[in-house]
């Protein structure tokens, strides 16, 4: 009682400190309160993974050497897997059932995270170590919504919506304050990061960075400058990833340059016939027309979510197709990623369940089609492992 009474107490005390310091907390104080949230980070993701590194790490072996080398991951000459899982926040259960479920860990977790000030919209150094220490590397794709903002604290103007030439007032440096953080942050984590920054601009209806906000000068500018901050914090370990929306032809207009893109990026989603506006594309009329307009840009290709809905045809058919046709009809093509959100809400007025983990026999398709029709096959590898 004395013991957590004490505590109890000092934690009071610590608390009314920082407070009277105010501002003038900055320093070596910050850097110490710094440093105290990183040992907690550790701790943190120790327990989030307990038990699941060593099984996972040896059926990853081939990537132990490959993920540490920018030039292959700037064009690798295999096919990497990956995948998103919703549920990653609460433990990473689900992605591991998936590794048995292809019988193969994959080499890429995706995760996404919104720009503002709140916990949830910092680095995800959390996860980030976790997916590295589960032998994999970590894809974030990086929204940025200027709404999350305490506009006074930073002295940003005040205006009705903040989204408004949004990517103008990032170009001109007004976010560099949580910029700088996060390349800060990409950099001392110490290992390769690709991230997907400002997914799908062309597409005037989904998200603000989009052209009902923002003129194409304007996001290359804002694209630029936020490579160009991460560059000048020396945070060389970041792999970026720019995912256009095909479907838009208006998309040339927003390619930052070959000096800004690492990765060109895509998603291949089949919505079926959820929608009055949907139907049941296959994975040629939704990726396969677009190929030779993105191959364009000489970057390797990523399908940086794929998934198909089960409402109006066969799912495990349209993932047969779509995985026998990837090495012959799209070499350019280096990485797909799973689309395992099994309440996704962003789209429709309901949630929408692309989640394959408990398909046996989609998930069956997918393996036998990757070991019977791709060049390279898992059994002439040490281990039983896609990659």
């Amino acid at each position: 009682m004395a013991f957590v009474g004490g505590a109890t107490l000092l934690g009071i005390a610590l608390v009314l400190f920082f407070i009277f310091l105010g501002n003038r907390s900055s320093g070596p104080i910050s850097e110490i309160l710094t440093t105290l949230g990183n040992k907690v980070t550790d701790v943190e993701h120790n327990l989030l993974i307990r038990g699941r590194i060593p099984k996972r790490v040896k059926a990853l072996h081939w990537f132990e050497n490959k993920r540490n080398n920018p030039d292959f991951l700037r064009y690798p000459d295999t096919l990497l897997l990956g995948v998103y899982d919703n549920n990653y926040i609460k433990s990473f259960d689900n992605i591991i059932h998936f590794d048995k479920m292809l019988k193969a860990p994959l080499p890429l977790i995706q995760v996404y995270v919104a720009w503002g000030e709140k916990d949830n919209e910092k680095f995800p150094m959390l996860y980030a170590k976790a997916i590295y220490d589960l032998g994999s590397l970590p894809l974030i794709t990086w929204e940025p919504w200027l709404n999350d903002f305490d506009r006074e604290k930073h002295h940003l103007p005040k205006v009705t919506d903040p989204n408004k030439n949004g990517m103008k007032a990032v170009a001109e440096g007004k976010y560099d304050f949580y910029i700088e953080k996060w390349a800060e942050n990409a950099k001392s984590f110490g290992h390769i990061i690709f991230i997907r920054l400002g997914h799908e601009m062309n597409d005037p209806y989904r998200y603000p960075w989009g052209p009902q906000n923002n003129k194409p000068e304007e996001f290359i500018a804002a694209w630029q400058h936020v490579v160009q901050v991460f560059k000048n914090r020396n945070a060389y370990n970041v792999i970026w990833v720019w995912a256009p929306q095909p479907a838009y032809l208006h998309y040339k207009e927003y390619y930052p340059g070959n000096r800004y893109v690492d990765w060109v990026g895509v998603a291949a989603l089949n919505y079926g016939t959820v929608a009055p506006w949907s139907k049941w594309w296959s994975f040629k009329e939704i990726f396969g027309n677009y190929y030779n307009r993105l191959a364009v840009f000489g970057k390797p290709l990523m399908i940086t979510e794929m998934g198909s809905l089960t409402v109006g045809g066969n799912r495990t058919q349209w993932f047969k197709q779509a995985f026998d046709s990837l090495p012959e009809k799209y070499p350019q093509l280096r990485s797909v990623l799973f689309f395992n959100d099994n309440n996704d809400n962003t789209t429709l007025n309901k949630s929408l369940d692309w989640s394959i983990l408990y398909d046996t026999a989609t998930c069956k398709a997918i393996r036998t089609s990757i070991r019977t029709t791709w060049k390279f096959s898992p059994e002439k590898q040490e281990t039983d492992t896609i990659r």
